[in-house]
């Protein structure tokens, strides 16, 4: 047996006894549940789940992926000293925590979306892969945190931070520089604003099938300006697709350079 399959196995099988996980996975099954039974259509209940998933799927993928990795260090050291290439290591590591939160998003939110019936496919397969983008791109942000900063605290502090600016403040600030500059012209700016934060582009991805300007924010707005239709889904999904690759390659380079 590969030594890259018995490292996705142990890290598998420590995700898939998180707790937190669980957790995590029952939460999103109680409320899409409610939801359900509150009577609401199946795009009432999507859009509903959207807007707990842009919210805690980051927070839940940043924080506890940065903790599983500062907790794995006597794990990680133990399997360095044996004959395993380090990128082998750190894709097992990945794989094995990005996974299990996916599938237990995935698992919490299908059932109230079945039940409520008439979801439309395309609606849905946009918002299961904006999901489980959110969480195998905060699961790369929170190894490149983890991977770059040694200490806990700090490390698990701006990963709360890194939450807060994109899910939080991230609208206000565009705002406030579009009222600062607003003798420019700003749509550009505010496109690149857009690429920059992968809670905006998920919640864009799903938003463009629903033509729901009033609740993609201020950027979302001026990207379905420019972008609607099919090219803005491509845009998208390509840049979301960037947000995984590029953390992950960072994180990978300085797991690479790490002496642990």
């Amino acid at each position: 047996m590969s030594a890259g399959w018995l490292v996705l196995r142990a890290a598998l099988r420590d995700g898939l006894r998180s707790r937190i996980v669980y957790g995590f996975g029952l939460f999103f099954l109680a409320a899409g549940w409610m939801m359900a039974q509150l009577g609401g259509n199946a795009d009432k209940v999507l859009l509903s789940l959207l807007s707990l998933s842009l919210a805690l799927v980051p927070l839940v993928s940043l924080v506890f992926g940065a903790s599983y990795l500062y907790q794995a260090r006597t794990f990680i050291e133990l399997l360095l000293a044996q004959p395993v290439k380090r990128h082998t290591l750190f894709l097992g590591l990945y794989t094995g925590l990005s996974l299990p939160l996916a599938l237990a998003w995935l698992l919490g939110c299908l059932p109230a979306l079945l039940m409520s019936g008439g979801v439309r496919p395309a609606a849905l397969l946009l918002f299961l892969g904006a999901g489980v983008g959110l969480c195998v791109v905060f699961c790369a942000l929170a190894f490149l945190i983890a991977v770059r900063i040694g200490n806990r605290l700090r490390g698990l502090g701006l990963a709360i931070v890194l939450w807060l600016l994109l899910a939080v403040a991230w609208d206000g600030l565009v705002l406030m520089l579009a009222y600062l500059f607003s003798d420019w012209p700003m749509e550009g700016p505010v496109l690149v604003l857009c690429l920059l934060n992968p809670i905006d582009l998920a919640r864009v991805l799903v938003l463009l099938h629903f033509e729901l300007g009033a609740m993609m924010g201020y950027t979302g707005a001026v990207f379905q300006q420019f972008f609607s239709g099919p090219l803005g889904t491509a845009l998208a999904s390509l840049s979301l697709l960037l947000w995984v690759l590029v953390p992950l390659w960072l994180a990978g380079r300085a797991f690479q350079k790490r002496d642990f």
